[in-house]
C-alpha cells in the first residue's frame, strides 16, 4: 500500500508529541542531555536549564553577541 500524504502527517504528529525524559512534559524545542547526566532521551528547555545550572553552578549571565564591539 503506498504511503499517502495523510500518513506522513500522522507520522509528523507522532514526533511532535515527544515527551521530556525528566518531567514527561511536551517538548517544544528539543535539547539533548550531556553524557555525564546519564539521561537517555531528549529534554525540554526547562529541565535542560535546571541540569545546566546543576552542572555549572554559579551566576550565569547571558551575553548578546549580535552587537558589534568597537
Amino acid at each position: 500500500m503506498p504511503k499517502s500524504f495523510l500518513y506522513r502527517l500522522e507520522r509528523a504528529d507522532d514526533k511532535l508529541a515527544e515527551k521530556c525524559k525528566m518531567c514527561s512534559g511536551d517538548i517544544v524545542q528539543k535539547f539533548f542531555p550531556m553524557e555525564q547526566w546519564h539521561i537517555e532521551g531528549p529534554l525540554c528547555g526547562k529541565c535542560y536549564s535546571k541540569k545546566i545550572a546543576e552542572h555549572y553552578p554559579g551566576e550565569h549571565v547571558r551575553v548578546d553577541t549580535s552587537k558589534k564591539q568597537d
